[in-house]
């Protein structure tokens, strides 16, 4: 199959691969399933808001100047952040369906090369369509052209520029920790209305605890036994405070609604001035997993988002908050913050039920973060960014379902602590505020470039753009952040954290990668060993794990070195990941020979995006052989796919190859398979007939049995560096690699007599 360099339309996608176009009814089904996993984290926010808002720093008077005040700046974040922001602007820059900060770093990257991955090919710019006369006949010119090409040019911008993205995650992950304990913690505080006021105090936080562990432990059995539940607990919790928030208004003040005009926020500022500015923190959490909506995008489409935001959860959200603001403009208490939180504005006899619904939305609104936790994880671990973890996944159908063992239970631990040590929402609000609000900032710059780079189009767009929302999101940050000592610092101190370990691996992989390219064995090495590689060649296939995309691995020579054998076919392997969403089946692969055909070595590289699963180890090993013999079966007929002379690359597709049948299946104990050459093909009979002679061997080797080698390396700054770079690689980048799992491999699914492993130290 020969691969050309296809185009993109304006807003980045493939126009080889378009978006089915949807039923009606499927559409509806998707916005309906969207409310329990996208909306469950926005749609508890009226939990907390005004608690938060009126905690501290303001108590309204006698007029209802402050309650109008606040309800209008609630009304506004709602209507520009999350309605125009995102409902009509970030979710149209998807990374081919998928969203999220990665997929905006992604996007830019397929647009201009920004990517510091270090084993990018020319052949993967099929994947992300990098095509610079596309790029140029499109209208990307004058200013749009030589940012562009700054970008390109300066490694620093580069570095900039993951770092921003890498923010963001972080920011994200410290929101996992967050988010959970006030939304939990938020819920149960109505315990304080329905049981005795002397002992309120003293059971809120175990019940927190308690829902938090429980929440935490039922992660492993996979979201997708209990997900059908999500979506009726978060209608019922809409219907529930919009019913409310109607009642209130009918029943308490009608008028309310003249406070959604902006001047009650420029009054609201002008009388409480500081301390005006500084509630902003609080009523920031309106808007409290807005983000979802980009985030999750994969998951659904984008119009079944845009219609359950627009026409569900919206209105829900205003009517809740109005109903609360008319409730308090006849209630005039001025007391604890608890007191003017969401509780008391729910009549007496539905207290109780309101309570369970509200637990139960505020765990489905915890379960979307912390799964969004997961994926943004194994992003980063995918593009070398994140160390090693284990990645289960817990739905054969969804390959977006996955459990993470080590960051589930380090959250767990995390969000207790919070839930302990703060003790009420109004610290956790703080903290809460900070991590959302950072990570829309990181959204509004990557989106401005987006603007200008992907979908060409004028930098006075997106400059108005970044100035627009930015100021709105800066005024936030600003209050937020006047607030660090008191909560504010948790997201910046988890982020940090885990942003230094982002970096310290990073750095240590680039520095391990480097060296591998330094000291990889040169092809007259191999050609010296002659024919039969100067060793005993044994039967079967010997799979030899690297990094490299090209070039002989350090390790070979080191084990051929030390033990003079090795298999009659022989494979380098490498699995690499590449930055765009998925990589299609008959794209995975890139076959090269390595020397002359009588030596059988072949380089094999298997390319998966940020968003695939890694195939099990029974399909990988049937598609790894049937794609060597399709190279075998189909060279010199095949564009090459590699700029290098030496050893040429092509994009093998697995899937519905005439020239390779299988006499058996590959579940059997014995993987039979058989390659066959049609006869009608115009070669010479002697080319034919070391096809066969090829595919014969091949065949053999694999029912002989393949053997995995895996190099086990010690990474240790050399002599003469500087002393951060030795408590970097020495210290955090071995501490990290022996503590994190294995490489990314088949290895754990071969069994320990055919795996082994070799072992050298790597001098950074």
């Amino acid at each position: 199959m020969i691969l050309t360099n296809p185009v993109m339309d304006i807003e980045g996608r493939n126009p080889n691969f378009p978006l089915k176009k949807e039923s009606w009814w499927t559409v509806l089904s998707l916005a309906y399933q969207s409310l329990g996993v996208v909306y469950g984290d926005l749609s508890t926010s009226p939990l907390y808001v005004y608690t938060s808002t009126f905690a501290e720093d303001i108590q309204h008077s006698e007029t209802n100047e402050e309650i109008f005040g606040v309800l209008s700046f609630v009304f506004w974040t709602l209507t520009m952040i999350p309605l125009v922001k995102y409902v009509f602007i970030v979710l149209r820059a998807d990374d081919n369906g998928e969203g999220g900060t990665f997929a905006l770093y992604s996007l830019l990257c397929r647009h201009a090369r920004v990517s510091t991955l270090p084993n990018g090919q020319l052949a993967d710019e099929d994947l992300y369509e990098y095509n610079k006369e596309v790029i140029a006949s499109s209208g990307s010119k004058g200013l749009g052209m030589r940012l562009r090409l700054v970008l390109e040019k300066h490694k620093v911008l580069q570095r900039i520029l993951l770092t921003l993205a890498l923010i963001g995650t972080c920011m994200v992950i410290g929101d996992g920790v967050l988010t959970p304990a006030i939304s939990v913690f938020s819920a149960v505080s109505g315990l304080e209305f329905v049981v005795s006021k002397h002992h309120h105090e003293y059971i809120e936080v175990p019940v927190a605890c308690v829902i938090l562990v429980l929440l935490f432990y039922l992660q492993h059995y996979g979201t997708h036994r209990i997900g059908f539940l999500f979506a009726p607990i978060v209608v019922a919790w809409l219907f529930c405070i919009s019913a409310i928030g109607l009642y209130n208004i009918i029943h308490w003040n009608p008028h309310v609604y003249q406070a959604l005009s902006p001047y009650y926020m420029f009054k609201f500022l002008k009388k409480t001035q500081r301390r005006g500015w500084m509630s902003l923190g609080g009523i920031l959490l309106c808007i409290t997993g807005s983000e979802a909506m980009f985030a999750d995008l994969g998951h659904f489409s984008q119009l079944s988002i845009k219609i359950a935001f627009t026409f569900v959860v919206y209105p829900s959200l205003i009517l809740a908050y109005m109903g609360q603001a008319a409730y308090l403009s006849k209630h005039h208490i001025i007391d604890s913050g608890y007191h003017i939180g969401f509780y008391v504005s729910v009549p007496d006899k539905l207290r109780w039920p309101v309570l369970a619904i509200a637990i139960l939305a505020a765990v489905v609104g915890s379960q979307a973060i912390i799964t969004g936790t997961f994926s943004i994880i194994k992003q980063c671990c995918a593009l070398g960014c994140f160390p090693r973890v284990k990645i289960i996944h817990t739905s054969s159908e969804t390959s977006g379902r996955i459990y993470i063992p080590e960051i589930n239970w380090t959250l767990m631990l995390l969000c207790l602590a919070v839930t302990i040590g703060f003790r009420n929402t109004k610290h956790i609000s703080n903290a809460s505020g900070l991590a959302v609000i950072t990570v829309m900032l990181v959204t509004t710059w990557l989106m401005s470039l987006v603007i200008v780079l992907c979908w060409n189009r004028s930098v006075v767009l997106a400059v108005c753009f970044l100035f627009f929302f930015g100021s709105i999101e800066a005024l936030y940050f600003s209050a937020s952040l006047i607030k660090f000592l008191e909560g504010a610092w948790v997201p910046v101190a988890l982020s940090f954290i885990f942003l230094l370990i982002m970096f310290v691996w990073h750095y240590g992989t680039l520095k391990k990668y480097e060296f591998d390219v330094q000291n990889k064995v040169s092809l007259n090495w191999l050609l010296s060993l002659g024919t039969n590689l100067g060793i005993v060649r044994v039967r079967g296939i010997g799979l030899i794990h690297t990094e490299l995309v090209s070039g002989i691995p350090a390790v070979l020579s080191h084990f051929i070195t030390n033990l003079p054998a090795f298999h009659q076919v022989l494979v380098l392997f490498c699995i690499k990941y590449v930055p765009v969403p998925h990589v299609r089946p008959d794209e995975r692969f890139l076959v090269g020979r390595i020397g002359p055909k009588e030596y059988r070595v072949y380089r094999c590289i298997a390319r998966y995006g940020y968003r695939d699963a890694v195939l099990d180890d029974i399909q990988f090993e049937k598609e790894l052989v049937c794609s060597i013999a399709e190279f075998i079966r189909s060279e010199g007929s095949r564009r090459s796919s590699s700029s290098d002379s030496n050893e040429k690359m092509a994009v093998i597709g697995t899937h519905g190859g005439g020239g390779i049948m299988t006499a058996a299946e590959a579940v059997a104990p014995r993987k039979r398979v058989r390659f066959l050459v049609a006869e009608g093909e115009e070669e010479g009979q002697d080319l034919l007939r070391e096809k066969r002679e090829e595919l014969q061997e091949l065949m053999e080797a694999r029912e002989a049995g393949m053997a995995f080698v895996l190099g086990h390396c010690y990474v240790k700054a050399k002599a003469g560096s500087g002393f951060i770079k030795k408590v970097v690689i020495n210290v955090g980048y071995d501490f990290l690699r022996r503590n994190s799992r294995a490489p990314q491999t088949y290895a754990y699914s071969f069994p320990m007599a055919s795996t082994l492993e070799v072992g050298m130290v790597y001098h950074v």
